[in-house]
């Protein structure tokens, strides 16, 4: 009998077990499929090499030099004599970056001003927040690397490049994603308090960062742990850190080093994980 019959009266018609949009739902995966295609033959994507003999058993090899990790004191002590650097390298970065990316979000950010609670944004609010924009883009368009190499240059090697770094490419991230938070919010008690005489930083400070205190929040601890990787990276190129302790590491075939170091960083991301849920819980 056709399941489209009406169903005899005092019964009832069983639920529809297929997926109604399941059409839409194939074209899209589809669709997908064909685009990312062109993609991985782009890339010259052969997982299936790293299966290959001649590639399997140099990577058991080089990974059989990871264990055991070295565990000695002097190796220790090294190891969280530079652990304490880069964490103070990705604060003094993020920290860095937190000072030039919340004025740039104040300005961008569409809900905080004036002329647009009556309408259209006036034309030279509009400029400025066009600018604004332009300049974040502009600020996290050049990796960190880039920033990195320049100011070794400028500043030579050490600690200071990857602060600066950092900070430059953090802002521009930064500053576009509490934009973004800030002008999704409920922006009613905003307006309110914008038409009732309040300044921007009132509006700011009383309406929009309390109802979108634990999503900042807990962004930016996301992006300290980045910065803590971040200044990993720019070890390489003689920003100091773990990261240049595991590039000497890596060029004397040193793996057991270098896997107490991966360890370490295991254990600050699981950190960061940690506080992140904890400041999470305080500010809900």
């Amino acid at each position: 009998m056709s399941s489209d019959l009406p169903a005899p009266h005092g019964t009832s018609r069983p639920p529809e077990r297929r997926d109604p949009a399941w059409r839409g739902r194939v074209a899209g995966a589809v669709v997908a499929l064909v685009l990312l295609w062109p993609m991985l033959v782009l890339t010259e994507f052969k997982p299936w090499l790293l299966l290959a003999p001649d590639a399997l058993k140099p990577s058991l090899r080089f990974l059989a030099d990871f264990v055991p990790p070295r565990w000695d004191a002097e190796f220790l002590a090294l190891v969280a004599r530079e652990t304490w650097r880069t964490v103070a390298i990705a604060t003094a970065g993020l920290t860095l970056a937190l000072v030039l990316a919340v004025p740039l979000a104040l300005l961008s950010v569409r809900v905080l001003s004036l002329s647009a609670l009556t309408g259209p944004m006036a034309p030279l609010p509009a400029l400025v927040r066009l600018l604004v924009r332009w300049l974040l883009v502009v600020l996290r368009s050049v990796p960190e690397l880039i920033w990195a190499l320049v100011f070794v240059r400028v500043v030579g090697l050490g600690p200071t490049a990857g602060v600066l770094a950092i900070a430059l490419t953090f802002a521009g991230m930064l500053g576009k994603v509490y934009a973004e938070i800030l002008d999704s919010a409920e922006p009613h008690a905003a307006a309110s308090l914008l038409r009732n005489g309040s300044g921007r930083l009132q509006a700011f400070l009383y309406a929009l960062l309390p109802q979108n205190a634990a999503e900042l929040t807990s962004y930016t601890v996301y992006r300290w742990e980045c910065a803590i990787r971040s200044s990993a990276v720019l070890g390489f190129v003689g920003a100091g850190g773990l990261g240049q302790q595991m590039d000497a590491s890596m060029k004397m075939f040193e793996g057991a080093e270098v896997a107490t170091m991966l360890l370490v960083f295991m254990a600050l991301v699981w950190l960061a994980d940690r506080i992140s849920a904890w400041l999470r819980q305080r500010l809900a």
